[in-house]
């Protein structure tokens, strides 16, 4: 779901369509879900329920967890590049 609202805001029968294997309640279950979760928020239309996605808490999650741990894979990954480059084995082909 918050991949295809990632495009844009859906209506949830929108969603519905997208997810055909789920039936309405369903939907709306996951919906009410995400919405306390705080990573939609959704807004009445008459009788349309519009749902955005809120991408600032996905971000935060990024900024706190994902991009510190990013930066120590690829520090990592060149300190193993520098082992194996620098290693008897990789000196006798060059």
């Amino acid at each position: 779901m918050l991949d295809a609202l990632r495009e844009g805001p859906l209506t949830t029968g929108a969603l519905c369509d997208l997810l055909p294997r789920l039936d309405r309640c369903t939907v709306m279950q996951h919906l009410n879900v995400l919405e306390e979760a705080g990573l939609i928020i959704a807004e009445k239309r008459g009788r349309e329920r519009w749902n955005h996605l809120d991408a600032l808490p996905i971000h935060g999650i990024h900024e706190r967890w994902i991009g510190p741990y990013a930066a120590y894979a690829a520090h990592m990954l060149s300190r193993l590049k520098k082992r194996v480059e620098s290693s008897p084995s990789a000196r006798q082909k060059a």
